[in-house]
């Protein structure tokens, strides 16, 4: 890979990076802001929740802007506004005395942000390189910038939070003025990213051109949409619940608090790299490690029907980390190779949307499974690890060949 392409992709990091953090950090301190704002556990969940449902629909609306006029055109504009919602919530913590609705509105523009801005990080990947081995690549290096923010965003949140409770939501802004520092000055993206022939189509005959594609490709397209909800439906469900039991249970909190969370993270950091490097351009080895990935995650919940200790969680969190991390780069790749470029914002925009979803429905829901029981937690997370697993393997049939483009009914 060109090293003036590294400097893109590094600079295009920064924000899955950021906008990573901008929500994991918070689950850490989410406990000490229920009781510092003195709300139920459930209305806490909806700062992290609230954050997701407005990026779930804008999503798309972001990718086919940006096909239509440019991937840098749609990130730099959200990153400033996910940087304004960050501030308004800094200041009202900082400032009012009941500042819960509030922080809620500034979490909205920060979803909104985050809408055009991390989504639009994959098509313009897939733009910059025509070999598709250096797709995977570059997609592998983004999704380990994403989920390095998630093992760096329980220690820096719970950190940070440890000095003055709402700092964590100060960090955005400067993290967001950064990240269009390096877009602007370093990521070149090629003059083609949104083809002449995508800026002549009318809203109506784009519309109707999607709706062929996704006619044309419902099975596998729908299976890569509903993988991606369901990983993140299980890795932020698992979260919000490790964070509370170490702080009501075990009584560990602030910094330490921070490092014990980053170890699964870590895991599934370490993973997402290695599967981003090796999957290669072989669509049936993506198949096989997405497979694969989503059955050490659906295993490891079984630990946890013999032995609930805090090890034992650890250990299952650890394993269910490296399934995640395989199984992501492999979903990335194959959504965004099996697109041609003028479709493609929109189409991987769809599936950012789906994994929001999950993002949003992880930590009500398992707010609500707590209040059942531990066991319920185990339970439903290991039913919707599975049924991953098998939409992979009944769904997902690649080409011997190697796979092919978006207009035919397979990957």
């Amino acid at each position: 890979m060109e090293s003036r392409k590294k400097l893109d992709l590094l600079a295009l990091a920064s924000v899955p990076l950021i906008m990573t953090l901008g929500n994991s950090m918070l689950i850490p301190v989410l406990p000490m802001i229920e009781k510092r704002l003195q709300i139920s556990s459930l209305q806490v969940s909806m700062i992290i929740t609230v954050y997701s449902i407005f990026a779930i629909f804008l999503i798309p609306i972001a990718g086919y802007l940006s096909d239509r006029f440019g991937r840098k055109k749609i990130i730099i504009p959200s990153l400033l506004l996910a940087a304004v919602g960050g501030a308004l919530t800094g200041w009202a913590s900082w400032q009012m005395a009941n500042p819960f609705w509030v922080i809620l509105i500034g979490r909205a523009i920060q979803g909104i942000g985050s809408a055009g801005a991390m989504p639009v990080v994959m098509p313009c990947v897939g733009d910059m390189f025509t070999d598709e081995q250096e797709i995977t690549k570059g997609l592998g290096l983004i999704e380990t910038a994403n989920t390095f923010g998630k093992v760096l965003s329980p220690i820096l949140g719970a950190f940070l939070a440890a000095m003055i409770w709402f700092l964590p939501f100060w960090f955005i802004p400067i993290l967001c003025l950064i990240s269009i520092l390096l877009v602007i000055f370093l990521v070149k993206v090629p003059k083609n990213d949104s083809s002449s022939e995508q800026k002549k189509k009318s809203i109506t005959q784009f519309l109707k051109d999607l709706k062929k594609t996704l006619k044309e490709n419902i099975g596998w397209l729908m299976a890569i949409f509903i993988l991606g909800a369901i990983i993140m439906l299980v890795l932020f469900g698992v979260l919000f619940y490790l964070s509370t039991i170490l702080e009501e249970r075990y009584h560990i909190v602030n910094t330490k608090k921070g490092l014990v969370m980053a170890i699964p993270l870590l895991a599934l950091s370490i993973s997402s790299f290695v599967a981003g490097k090796k999957v290669g351009n072989n669509k049936i080895v993506m198949k096989w490690s997405a497979f694969f990935g989503f059955l050490l995650l659906t295993c490891s919940f079984i630990i946890l029907f013999f032995n609930t200790s805090l090890f034992s969680i650890l250990l299952t969190l650890v394993l269910g980390g490296i399934g995640i991390g395989a199984a992501l780069p492999s979903l990335d790749a194959l959504i965004t190779e099996g697109i041609e470029k003028e479709e493609r914002g929109t189409i991987t925009s769809l599936y950012s949307s789906m994994r929001f979803v999950g993002v949003a429905a992880g930590p009500p829901l398992y707010t609500l499974l707590m209040k059942w029981s531990d066991m319920a937690v185990f339970q439903t997370s290991l039913g919707v690890s599975a049924v991953g697993a098998i939409l992979v393997l009944k769904a997902i049939k690649p080409k011997p060949e190697g796979g092919v483009k978006l207009k035919k009914a397979e990957v």
